[in-house]
C-alpha cells in the first residue's frame, strides 16, 4: 500500500510540474507606447513563444497575429521573426519588449518568403516568380526572371552572394553566381541549406550533404539510412538532425570540422521519431523534442528539460541573436 501511495504521489508531482512548466508565462506590463497598438484578433494565443534570457522564461507573443493557428510561410534571421499569412507580412523584432508585430502588405501572387543577404525574397510555388525587397526599402522588385521552372520550395543566398533555388519533385538544386542571369543544376533531392565559415550543408534524401566549393559539387557526409531532417549553423560548425532507419529514431549530431566528421550529442535525450530542431544560443544548445524543450550547457553531454510540451505538440526552435523563438507544431518539422 505504501509503495502504491508513494508512486501515486510521485506521478502527481511529475504531472503538476510538467503542467506548470508548459503554461504560458504571464506577460509583463506593456509600455504605454505599445498598449494602444491595434490587434488583428484579440485572444490569439500559444502560436509563437519567445525567450530573451536563455530559456529561463518564455513570453507568448501571439497577440496581434490573425486566427487561432499559425498559417503561411515564415523565417527567423538576425532581424527577427517574419511570418507571411494572408495578404500581410508580420515582423517581430528581437528587442521588442512586448508581443508587438509590425505589418506590411505582401506582394500579390507570391505565397512564400525567405531571407536574403541584401533583402527578403518572395516567391510562388506554382508560378515560379520571384521578387525581392532590399533592406531599408519599401519596394518589391522582380528578380530571377530567367529562371523558368516551377515547384519552388526555397531560396538561399550565401554570404558571398551565390544564390540557390530549391525545387521539389526531383527537379533539383539550382545555383547562380551572377545574380540570377544563369542557372546550373548542381544536385537533387535537397530541401534546406545552411552555411558556416564558407562551408555549405544541406538536408537531402540521403542524409546530410556537404559542399566546400560554394555549392558547385556535393558529397554525402552523414547518412544513417534515412533523410536529413534539420540543419543549423553553430559556433565553429554545424548541428544536424537525421533519421536513423535501424533505431527508427531521429539522431542529433554536431560537427566542428566543416561537416567532415560528426559526433552524437543525443545520449541524454529520450529517443524519439519527432525531434524537430537544434540551435545554439551563447554556449548553450536547445533542442525541440516531443517532451518539450531541452537545454544543454555542456555541448550535448547532458540535457535538462526547461519547458514541457503543450497539447502534445513539438516546439520548432529558431534563434535571432540571443533571442529564441519557439513554435508549437502538431507534427514537429
Amino acid at each position: 500500500m505504501n509503495i502504491i501511495y508513494s508512486l501515486a504521489v510521485l506521478l502527481f508531482f511529475q504531472f503538476l510540474s510538467c503542467n506548470q512548466a508548459s503554461e504560458s508565462p504571464q506577460t509583463s506590463q506593456l509600455p504605454d507606447s505599445l498598449q494602444n497598438q491595434k490587434r488583428d484578433k484579440a485572444g490569439s494565443a500559444n502560436l509563437v513563444f519567445k525567450s530573451a534570457d536563455g530559456g529561463q522564461s518564455w513570453q507568448d507573443i501571439s497577440e496581434g497575429l490573425p486566427g487561432d493557428k499559425l498559417e503561411g510561410s515564415l523565417f527567423v534571421n538576425d532581424r527577427g521573426f517574419y511570418l507571411r499569412t494572408g495578404n500581410y507580412i508580420y515582423h517581430n523584432k528581437p528587442n521588442n519588449k512586448a508581443p508587438f508585430w509590425e505589418k506590411e502588405i505582401f506582394p500579390d501572387e507570391h505565397s512564400n518568403i525567405a531571407p536574403g543577404k541584401s533583402g527578403m525574397f518572395a516567391y510562388d510555388y506554382h508560378q515560379g516568380k520571384f521578387r525581392q525587397k532590399i533592406n531599408g526599402s519599401g519596394e518589391w522588385s522582380s528578380v530571377y526572371e530567367n529562371f523558368q521552372l516551377k515547384g519552388i520550395i526555397d531560396v538561399f543566398e550565401t554570404a558571398g552572394g551565390t544564390v540557390f533555388i530549391v525545387c521539389d519533385r526531383g527537379r533539383g538544386l539550382f545555383r547562380s553566381t551572377d545574380n540570377g542571369k544563369n542557372w546550373k543544376e548542381v544536385t537533387r533531392g535537397v530541401w534546406k541549406l545552411a552555411e558556416s565559415n564558407g562551408v555549405l550543408m544541406a538536408n537531402s534524401v540521403n542524409g546530410i550533404i556537404r559542399s566546400a566549393d560554394d555549392g558547385e559539387t556535393w558529397e554525402t557526409v552523414l547518412s544513417e539510412g534515412g533523410v536529413g531532417i534539420n540543419l543549423a549553423p553553430i559556433k565553429g560548425g554545424f548541428a544536424a538532425i537525421t533519421f536513423n532507419t535501424q533505431s527508427e529514431t531521429r539522431r542529433v549530431r554536431t560537427s566542428y570540422d566543416g561537416g567532415k566528421t560528426w559526433q552524437a550529442i543525443d545520449a541524454g535525450l529520450p529517443p524519439s521519431m519527432m525531434i524537430s530542431s537544434i540551435i545554439q544560443v551563447g554556449e548553450n544548445f536547445f533542442c525541440g523534442h516531443p517532451d518539450g524543450i531541452y537545454k544543454s550547457s555542456d555541448k550535448g553531454k547532458t540535457w535538462k528539460r526547461i519547458l514541457c510540451s503543450m497539447d502534445g505538440k513539438v516546439y520548432n526552435l529558431s534563434v535571432s541573436g540571443n533571442v529564441i523563438y519557439a513554435i508549437p507544431s502538431a507534427g514537429g518539422c
